[in-house]
């Protein structure tokens, strides 16, 4: 029998990151030990509400941490844009159960989880890196225990934050320098891909009458301003929960990335150095590509599993 895979998930719920989680809590490959939130998307107190509700939602019990309310240096700047003023407007949550909050701040969670585990742990950070980095920084103990991080961040050409930055590095650059220069195995998917996992107007209409899950995501894309309902919408997070769950469908690079920290015009770019300019090894592996076709019928199939 094949041994379900370890997963922490390091979220800013979010949308999309709203998606992804339940993909990842109802797949069977999948065992996710610990849900910890980060200031991104919305405030880290809306957050760590929205993850909260999400798991009264499904009925779910995963513990939850609140991690790190604002970037390491820079000012933090929220998407409320995007993603509405709670983060997931669009749908009447109940109250969610407080019971799966713990004390412990995120980046204490996640060491106890990791250093605790038989196996190696896998992280999926679908928000900014800031736990990620404080976690590192204060506990470098782990980095034997974890066994990839997996994020979606960075970007292989330009941004949607600023100019060049894609959002959840452009919020904490240098978290996200950390992570790059930690040696852990990484695997970025970017910007990129997000602009090509589309659920298009025939999806969602599949997606509407999948019960009371569908009706509840359904809900929320309404709201979603990441694209457009008619035109498609970009399931940027649920690409990270795509490779661990189908990595077949992307077109994998080894190389060396790096981010901007210093620049104001570059401030959060990814250099994804894809032909090996810079002469310095592989850091991280890049999905370059992804089968459309493929995520479709993956992420629809996914979401019929999350009843």
């Amino acid at each position: 029998m094949d041994i379900k895979r370890k997963l922490i998930i390091d979220t800013d719920p979010g949308i999309d990151d709203a998606i992804a989680i339940a993909i990842a809590l109802f797949s069977e490959k999948l065992d996710v030990k610990l849900i910890t939130t980060v200031a991104g998307n919305v405030s880290v107190d809306l957050v760590t509400e929205n993850a909260l509700r999400l798991l009264t939602f499904f009925d779910k019990k995963v513990p939850v941490a609140k991690g790190a309310g604002e970037p390491l240096i820079q000012k933090f700047l929220d998407a409320k844009d995007i993603h509405g003023a709670t983060g997931m407007d669009g749908y009447e949550f109940g109250e969610p159960d407080r019971s799966n909050l713990l004390e412990e701040h995120a980046v204490n969670a996640m060491r106890r989880v990791i250093l605790e585990s038989e196996t190696p742990v896998t992280i999926a950070a679908i928000g900014p890196l800031t736990n990620i980095a404080l976690l590192l920084k204060m506990y470098p103990e782990v980095k034997s225990n974890i066994d990839e991080i997996v994020f979606m961040g960075g970007s292989i050409t330009r941004g949607n934050k600023t100019v060049m930055g894609e959002f959840n590095i452009a919020t904490d650059p240098e978290a996200a320098k950390i992570v790059f220069d930690s040696g852990i195995n990484l695997l970025m998917a970017g910007l990129d891909m997000g602009l090509k996992a589309l659920v298009h107007p025939e999806d969602s209409e599949k997606i509407k009458i999948l019960g009371k899950t569908g009706d509840m995501m359904y809900s929320l894309f309404q709201k979603y301003r990441g694209g457009s309902f008619k035109t498609g919408l970009k399931m940027y997070d649920s690409c990270a929960v795509a490779y661990l769950l189908c990595p077949e469908m992307y077109e994998l690079t080894d190389t060396f990335i790096d981010v901007e920290t210093s620049s104001s015009l570059t401030l959060g770019c990814t250099i994804v150095d894809l032909k090996g300019y810079l002469g310095k090894p592989a850091n991280a592996k890049v999905c370059t590509d992804i089968n459309q076709d493929m995520f479709k019928k993956w992420f629809i199939s996914s979401i019929e599993k999350c009843i």
